[in-house]
């Protein structure tokens, strides 16, 4: 892939004030970035220009402005990840003949943006829109695990942060941690009648470009009509596809 310096170092300025808690001051992110000082000036002033960056005169500070705003905005009208995951999804449940889904992180719940359901399935708790406790669903699983463990520790603080649905799934942060650690070692997260009795799942999570888990690909079915092994590797195959569809695969990257 051929290198543009001058866009590298501008995404990677709006990249950096996405990940802050508050605005910054330009010698912390020209020492973060490692970029000249005179180089982060010069490339601040241009996206306050186009108001993709806010400076923050009595602060001394920088911030994102409405333009980024508006990009994300334009991401949620556009709903990409749905449109690029639609046809790897139902591919899936062609191969598996059951149902599918893809669900986000958002806080402590999964929200499930497309479903697939496997003709003659039976309609299930994850409809578009619905939102489950992350720490039950294979999906919340998938995703967790692919987090730092000081953000998962952020998100279940104490007991109260575990809300549960049928007297099962982890209690305790040191509960989760354990069964993420599982997730991490196989690659793909389960969960056993923890959100339907007698209905299980397998998911994985989808990578973006950065690492991050976006979503993740789930596969439900009768706990009677299978296990984790024959949907696993499907369910992977599925998660690796959307992932180089946004941008998080190796081929990307060429």
């Amino acid at each position: 892939m051929t290198s543009v310096p001058a866009a590298a170092q501008v995404l990677g300025i709006l990249r950096y004030l996405a990940r802050q808690a508050g605005p910054v001051g330009a010698a912390a992110m020209a020492r973060d970035l490692g970029l000249p000082r005179s180089t982060a000036y010069h490339l601040l002033t241009t996206l306050i220009d186009a108001g993709f960056v806010v400076h923050l005169p009595e602060e001394r500070r920088y911030a994102l402005g409405v333009s980024a705003y508006e990009l994300g905005t334009g991401y949620t009208r556009q709903a990409p990840l749905q449109r690029l995951a639609r046809v790897p999804l139902a591919t899936l449940v062609d191969r598996v003949g059951q149902s599918a889904h893809l669900a986000v992180l958002h806080g402590r719940e999964v929200i499930y943006v497309i479903e697939e359901r496997a003709p003659g399935r039976p309609p299930l708790v994850t409809d578009v829109g619905v939102r489950l406790p992350a720490q039950l669903t294979a999906s919340g699983r998938a995703m967790l695990a692919a987090l730092p463990a000081a953000a998962v520790r952020a998100l279940f603080p104490d007991a109260a942060a575990f809300v549960r649905r049928h007297e099962l799934g982890p209690t305790t942060y040191a509960e989760l941690r354990r069964l993420l650690t599982t997730v991490g070692r196989a690659g793909f997260a389960t969960e056993d009648g923890e959100v339907t009795p007698g209905f299980a799942s397998v998911a994985a999570a989808v990578h973006d470009h950065a690492g991050h888990p976006v979503a993740a690909v789930a596969v439900t079915y009768p706990a009677a009509d299978g296990s984790p092994p024959d949907f696993a590797s499907p369910v992977l195959r599925t998660a690796a596809e959307i992932s180089r569809r946004v941008g998080g695969g190796r081929e990307s990257q060429k």
